[in-house]
């Protein structure tokens, strides 16, 4: 694949397909990639039904009319291309319905990170190639920077930290990142929303999206049954049926809705009255919750499967840092690579709330080495 250079090398009147949310994001993303004079098509990814969504929180759902409209209107703005592509039937496949499976057998799923890495940028890439565009622009804060020797391009972090967003790119293939522009990698929150109400965007003032997106009412029990009776299929077992809650010991100490509507680490809905803090520490396959005191969170390492790298593959120890959570800071660690994509993580310090099916992401300084999908905790 011949290299390109950052969005800011091409040549104007290069054609790029940027991701258009209907965020102020996307929104002055694409604003950026105008001014320098490139040929820009907008695509709107339509990744689930808005109907399906509780009709009070439609409008605040990624794929709503609402949503749309904001994206049509900042491309009529900014007189570009814009196209809605239904995307319903591979974002369901690929991260709906494993994010139910996920919770359905204990774990907790990242769908962020399933969509960029499995629907939004092959997606957008494909679409691209039949526009005979050079490559794929999103909102993210991110960086991606081109080494003049050639060597493979390197994620980092973005200026304004805050906002980070490279912690769910880490599955990103090399191919897709040589195609990959980040234009707001170098501005702040603050910056991007003056540049939308400068250009007069309706989404200038528009609140950021805190929830998973096909869940806007952040009620996740909710959508979690609701999907189990609409696609019984996809979640085996009794994960969400009424199960117990022990202590380590094995003594009973509760009753719990469904060991699937809980994560490793989680302190709220337990309903169990105790002379300290009880948090979650394990879930087991008899749908049975254990919790125990803050202590026990702590964990010496992990195992990640699904391990991606966007370097040359390591294939001897090394150390790095490690981030397990969007918002947690990244903690010293020797990563040890294994067979068939596994990797070994020994943290210098033991880590709290290490929970299967969320991501680890290897960073060396600024730089996003790689990460994978956490298997199991090492106790």
């Amino acid at each position: 694949m011949k290299r390109v250079g950052t969005w800011r090398d091409l040549r104007p009147g290069t054609r790029v397909v940027v991701a258009m949310s209907g965020g102020v994001d996307s929104s002055v993303a694409t604003s950026m990639l105008v001014e320098r004079g490139l040929d820009v098509v907008g695509i709107t990814m339509k990744n689930f039904c808005y109907s399906e969504v509780p009709e009070e929180y439609s409008d605040a759902a990624c794929c709503s009319l609402a949503a749309i409209e904001d994206a049509r209107s900042v491309a009529r703005t900014l007189e570009i291309d814009h196209h809605v592509l239904d995307f319903e039937g591979p974002f369901r496949q690929a991260v709906m319905d494993p994010f139910v499976a996920e919770y359905a057998s204990g774990r907790t799923p990242n769908p962020c990170v399933r969509c960029n890495r499995l629907v939004r940028f092959p997606g957008l890439w494909r679409k691209a190639r039949q526009l005979r565009a050079v490559g794929v622009a999103t909102g993210h804060y991110a960086r991606a920077i081109r080494p003049e020797d050639g060597g493979p391009v390197e994620l980092r972090r973005p200026t304004d930290r805050s906002k980070d967003q490279t912690f769910y790119l880490w599955g990103l293939s090399s191919q897709l990142l040589e195609r990959a522009f980040f234009p707001l990698g170098q501005l702040t929150k603050t910056e991007v929303r003056a540049r939308a109400e400068e250009l007069g965007f309706t989404t200038a003032d528009k609140p950021e999206s805190q929830d998973i997106c096909f869940i806007p009412d952040g009620d996740l029990r909710g959508f979690l049954t609701r999907h189990q009776e609409t696609h019984p299929e996809v979640a085996a077992g009794d994960r969400f049926a009424p199960g117990t809650i022990r202590m380590a010991s094995g003594e009973r100490v509760g009753t719990h809705a469904g060991s699937g509507f809980y994560t490793v680490g989680q302190r709220r809905g337990l309903g169990v009255t105790a002379q300290e803090p009880l948090y979650v520490t394990a879930i087991e396959d008899s749908n049975t919750l254990i919790v125990g005191a803050k202590e026990e969170l702590y964990q010496r390492g992990l195992e990640t499967e699904e391990t991606n790298w966007l370097t040359e593959p390591a294939t001897e120890p090394f150390r790095a840092r490690v981030q397990i959570r969007y918002r947690s800071e990244p903690a010293p660690a020797e990563i040890i690579p294994l067979p068939g994509r596994r990797a070994e993580v020994r943290f210098v310090h033991p880590q709290r709330s290490v929970a299967p099916g969320q991501s680890a992401a290897f960073y060396a300084g600024e730089r996003l080495l790689g990460g994978g999908t956490i298997a199991r905790a090492l106790a």
